[in-house]
């Protein structure tokens, strides 16, 4: 099966792509972080943009997309670090909300007059809430306690985690393109260190462990695009891949950056600190993992190039 992405999404993605580094760079970033995290105008730009309603049946007054055409834009929004809880009212809850027929809210969404996020009973907190606030490690999200987190949706949680998954794909690529930018322009003994072959082969491996996670990334969107039964196992590889090549990229980037890269002066932080509030949302490592290990152990999904390429 060919999972790669169509002209017409990759169009999509490259105009959001466009659009965002224009209008949520670093310095917008770090006047969120000094006034309060949210400007309506950020939010109106998506709304403008018609991404709340990207997976919004047309009737309802959405484009009527589905979720591996949601992918390249989940990824871009992690590149961006962006701010609003775009991901988990677009990609996350509307999809949920179109399995419960709430149309109203679904109609909501896609004219840019609702953000909704949904509790999980392993994610019991939501973006914008109106609950209790909660500190986060990311200085960007406001969350708040959720009064009703007991659900254990399964399908609400592989749309979380893979949103999530393709969140840090974004985040470790920009982390990526940091690291690889500072490298050319700081030298020792005369050179960038960027000409250093340690500093190539640990930045190579950052960018080999990201292109690993894109096509199960990929699979997994699809997988539970069309209700495969082994979806959740697709979801929980991605998370996993995408988890190891965020942490990855972020211990390089630091190691790349010096003891500067923790401070506040350097950008890099915002996306570590995001890196690391989406590694543990909507199951840590552990968590998916032994979803996977039950599933090959229990044998509900047998490995093998016979069935894994089936």
């Amino acid at each position: 099966m060919d999972f790669r992405y169509t002209e017409d999404q990759l169009l999509l993605a490259e105009g959001v792509r466009d659009y965002l580094t224009g209008m949520h760079g670093p310095e917008v970033l770090r006047r969120l972080d000094e006034q309060g995290n949210r400007d309506p105008e950020i939010w109106q730009g998506l709304v403008d943009l018609g991404l709340p309603g990207l997976l919004v049946p047309e009737e309802l007054g959405g484009m009527g997309l589905g979720l591996v055409d949601a992918i390249p834009i989940a990824i871009e929004c992690g590149r961006a670090c962006v701010s609003e809880p775009l991901v988990d009212t677009a990609f996350v809850a509307v999809p949920w909300l179109q399995r419960s027929g709430d149309n109203e809210a679904l109609a909501a969404i896609a004219a840019g007059e609702r953000k909704v996020s949904l509790p999980h009973a392993i994610n019991p907190w939501v973006a914008d809430g109106e609950g209790t606030p909660l500190q986060s490690v990311d200085p960007l999200r406001n969350l708040t306690t959720a009064p009703s987190a007991s659900t254990g949706d399964p399908y609400l949680l592989d749309l979380g985690a893979l949103m999530s998954a393709a969140q840090l794909v974004g985040v470790a690529e920009a982390m990526l393109a940091l690291a690889v930018d500072y490298a050319k322009m700081r030298t020792q003994f005369g050179q960038p260190i960027g000409g250093f072959q340690a500093i190539k082969h640990q930045l190579a491996s950052c960018s080999l462990a990201i292109e690993f996670a894109r096509p199960v990334l990929a699979r997994a969107a699809h997988a539970l695009q069309e209700g495969a039964e082994t979806a959740s196992y697709h979801v929980s590889h991605a998370k996993i891949a995408a988890t190891d090549a965020a942490t990855l990229t972020a211990e390089t980037a630091i190691q790349v950056f010096g003891a500067m890269g923790y401070t506040y002066e350097v950008d890099l932080h915002f996306w570590m600190k995001r890196s690391w509030a989406l590694s543990g949302a909507w199951g840590s490592r552990g968590f998916h993992m032994k979803r996977i290990d039950d599933a090959v152990i229990g044998e509900a999904m047998p490995i093998g190039p016979e069935h894994t390429f089936a």
